[in-house]
């Protein structure tokens, strides 16, 4: 059975972005850079792909990408109508209309989908952001990929943005890039 893996970048204080969305205080540079170009190649968005030379590289953990419309927007705005080419996209809006025939618009139960894509056959599924369809997904979440930052924000778009509800993972593997500060921690569900 395929697994559901939230793999993001965080603040220290848990938040996934800054109040306007924005992410770029997140370092993507020495070792990391290295380290998710060649473990994580297909979360670099298409436009990406060529420039960080992964053209043809395969895609090694997930074939399924789904995020929220928050998500989704940036990219939308900047005409970026399937940013991950090389997955099967999927994205969760009640607002959103279809822009492109490679990405599907969702507007019913993301737990739901999440459930059914894990009965087919593939590689993983990536949930790629944002906090309140995390929030949502919470149960479905098999596997936390979080790459803390040394920064802290204050406000944003929260990790998890949801009902309080404890859910216990464990901590599996860490790594630290001591050229950055960043620590990837890798968790599964308890």
């Amino acid at each position: 059975m395929r697994e559901l893996t939230y793999y993001v970048a965080a603040s220290l204080d848990g938040y996934i972005a800054g109040p306007d969305g924005s992410y770029d205080f997140f370092v993507f540079e020495g070792e990391l850079q290295k380290t998710v170009l060649a473990e994580y190649p297909e979360t670099m968005p298409t436009p990406a792909r060529g420039p960080f030379g992964l053209t043809t590289t395969p895609n090694r953990r997930f074939d399924t990408v789904i995020m929220g419309r928050g998500t989704y927007e940036p990219g939308l705005r900047m005409g970026l109508t399937s940013p991950y080419a090389h997955l099967e996209q999927y994205v969760v809006s009640r607002t959103l209309t279809a822009t492109d025939p490679a990405v599907k618009i969702v507007d019913g139960d993301p737990a739901a989908l999440v459930r059914e894509l894990k009965e087919r056959d593939g590689k993983g599924i990536w949930l790629c952001g944002g906090g309140k369809l995390a929030g949502a997904l919470r149960d479905e979440i098999d596997e936390l990929v979080i790459k803390h930052n040394p920064v802290v924000l204050g406000s944003g778009t929260p990790l998890f943005d949801g009902p309080f509800t404890p859910t216990g993972f464990l901590p599996v593997a860490r790594r630290d890039f001591g050229d950055s500060g960043v620590s990837m921690v890798t968790y599964r569900r308890k």
